[in-house]
């Protein structure tokens, strides 16, 4: 009978070894229906889980084999696959029960005595574990034969030779011809682990979905050292664009995008391009669930390969029934997709959802209006009356993202645009948010020269100061400086800027806010014309450069598409543990644009020096090879000498 669940919480505490010894010995005796081994080994199995050494009781534990309750017998094998392969003296007293279980009548015990005796690769396991598994290849139930194809894979890991030379290769292949789709799937899994990619590719067409997607999945192993291995592999793969399965076209463009690295055919790159369009908007006619995944990785493709989507901006224009996220992730797109030649239509688009409900939504659309205008230039015009026409409109989260995106505009735009200035102004009580306020006080300090009423508006707003965030003080540190020095003989710039200098310098914990204001201060007390031309001095205009990810690592993004990675936009190896990352490989056929971008794995290694530790002791003699250490200030000393003053380093 199960366990309900909960109920093994009890079992994880830490236990003794002799107490569990103990205990197993009793249950010989006086346990007909095998209740008390299972509590014991229920213990035992807890305690290991933990990371407690459980290994003195191999013989204790390997005693209760013979036990028909399966539900013991699985325990046991699983002591055993934890610690088989440091017993391989004593492990060969468990063979005979490995044989017995492998013709069981039960397909259950026959599959978990092949799965057991595969997970400890030691010679006297491996050789026991051939013959069984030639049976269990053909055995008459497909559950024993699907744990058979990866059992093929872990003995091949253990001793290749043996493994081709039994025959088991080609087994697997006459696998995937298997009634049953999960030993397809199986065998797939194992021949992508230790087989070739073309003859992974030639089972494409046989396997089942999941069999296809491990397939493809494993040619990532493979690294084309000529353009025209790509090239062959891409046109062989490139029909799995069209499967019904969004899992498969996904896997099927990474391996694709992966492929075009090591190609120099500019049309067949085209061709690839244009081909992997229409699968991914055919993904969009599935629902949320799929369309968000889709869209995650659309938004990965197009930032590598414009050139996919980009006649397709209108496919990603919002519908009314769209869920908040789905639609947050087709405005990004559309916005990444913009062009001059679309710029229109999308403008109008974004407009339209700026008088929408949803407040995210709106706040987005108004930002993605300012994005445009920086980013195509011949759409500014329009782009600025539209944030103009959202203004009027007074409502305070529309006003707040529009003052925050035009002060962008100014900046990419400098001296274009600086009439709407007094719109600007008129609105500067609608203001509430932090990064809206600190833009607007930006405008009002850069502009300090052009507005008339200037001091009076800094006077208003640096009246709450102390109250203010940190981002917002900021702002109105630098725009009082600036405003004193485009209005040196006003006595209204010199009390603000008075005030501000000594509530930064004598009031404020902040550290950055306090040395700016000691900074602006005594570059004013020196010298206030050098001064002028520091705080002054033009600024680079913004681009869209900062939108863009990384090249490098936008390419080891796309290795992981169709993944967690893929929709989180990180690397499956910062939020998963113990998960293997993926790059580029160099080789001959690698693009020169990829390879400057080349991303290494860091992997782990072990130190190649010899390491000393001190400890209490005797000191050993000093001798000349022996690895001195070096102290912060330079000098060397024999680490073995380091606790003979004070205490000992091992105290």
């Amino acid at each position: 009978m199960a366990t309900q669940p909960g109920q093994d919480a009890k079992f994880f505490q830490r236990g003794k070894i002799e107490e569990f010894r103990s205990e197993l010995q009793a249950a010989e005796s006086k346990d007909k229906k095998f209740q008390k081994r299972r509590t014991v080994l229920k213990k035992i199995v807890a305690n290991i889980t933990m990371g407690n050494d459980m290994s003195p009781l191999f013989h204790d534990v390997v005693q209760c084999i013979g036990t028909p309750l399966l539900e013991i017998k699985k325990m046991v094998y699983l002591y055993l696959v934890s610690y088989g392969r440091s017993k391989p003296e004593q492990i060969q007293i468990v063979i005979p029960s490995f044989l017995q279980d492998c013709n069981d009548r039960n397909p259950l015990i026959r599959a978990l005595a092949i799965r057991t005796m595969a997970y400890i690769p030691i010679p006297v396991v491996t050789e026991a574990l051939s013959e069984q598994l030639r049976h269990c290849i053909k055995d008459r139930d497909p559950y024993v034969r699907k744990t058979a194809a990866i059992c093929v894979a872990k003995l091949y890991a253990a001793d290749p030779r043996k493994a081709e030379r039994a025959g088991f290769v080609e087994m697997l292949r006459d696998m995937m011809l298997d009634a049953n789709a999960t030993v397809v799937a199986n065998a797939v899994a194992a021949l992508s682990e230790i087989g070739d990619p073309n003859k992974l590719i030639a089972a494409l067409g046989e396997s089942s979905e999941w069999g296809q997607i491990y397939i493809l999945d494993s040619l990532l192993r493979y690294v084309p050292e000529q353009h025209a291995d790509a090239e062959m592999m891409a046109e062989r793969v490139i029909i799995q664009l069209q499967h019904a399965n969004s899992a498969v076209v996904l896997t099927t463009i990474k391996v694709l995008l992966y492929l075009m690295n090591y190609m120099d055919n500019r049309k067949l790159i085209d061709h690839i391009c244009k081909k992997m369009g229409p699968p991914l908007v055919t993904l969009l006619s599935s629902g949320p669930e799929v369309q968000y995944v889709a869209l995650r990785n659309i938004l990965l493709i197009i930032q590598r390969r414009p050139a996919v989507l980009k006649n397709d901006v209108k496919v990603f224009f919002c519908k009314y029934n769209d869920p908040i996220y789905v639609k947050l992730a087709k405005l990004e797109i559309m916005y990444r997709l913009a062009r001059e030649e679309n710029a229109r239509e999308v403008l109008a688009e974004l407009e339209e959802y700026a008088s929408e409900v949803d407040i995210d939504f709106v706040r987005k659309a108004v930002r993605s209006i300012g994005r445009l205008a920086i980013k195509v230039e011949a759409s500014a015009d329009m782009c600025i009356h539209s944030l103009l026409t959202l203004i009027e409109t007074k409502i305070s989260y529309v006003v707040q993202e529009a003052v925050i995106v035009i002060k962008d505009i100014f900046r990419r735009y400098p001296g274009k645009y600086e009439g709407i200035i007094p719109t600007l102004c008129e609105n500067l009580d609608a203001l509430e948010e932090s990064e809206a306020k600190a833009s607007m006080v930006w405008v009002l300090g850069q502009f300090s020269n052009r507005i008339d009423n200037v001091d009076e508006l800094l006077d208003d707003l640096v009246y709450k100061f102390l109250d203010e965030t940190v981002e917002v003080q900021l702002a109105l540190l630098t725009a009082v400086v600036k405003l004193f020095i485009y209005k040196s003989s006003s006595e209204t710039a010199k009390t603000l800027v008075h005030k501000v200098l000594k509530w930064a310098t004598e009031e404020i914990d902040n550290p950055d806010l306090r040395d700016r204001g000691f900074m602006y201060w005594r570059m004013l007390a020196m010298n206030p014309t050098v001064a002028g031309e520091i705080v002054l001095a033009e600024k680079p205009p913004i681009t869209t450069d900062s939108d863009r990810m990384d090249r490098g690592a936008l390419d080891q993004l796309l290795l992981h598409t169709g993944t967690l990675g893929s929709i989180y936009h990180k690397n499956p190896e910062t939020f998963i543990r113990n998960a293997a990352g993926r790059a580029l490989v160099d080789s001959s056929a690698l693009n020169p644009n990829s390879r400057a971008v080349l991303v290494p794995l860091a992997r782990p290694q072990l130190p190649t020096a010899i390491i000393t530790v001190a400890g209490p002791g005797p000191i050993e003699p000093y001798t000349r090879n022996q690895p001195t250490l070096t102290s912060p200030d330079g000098s060397k000393s024999d680490p073995n000498l380091q606790s003979q003053e004070g205490e000992p380093a091992g105290a």
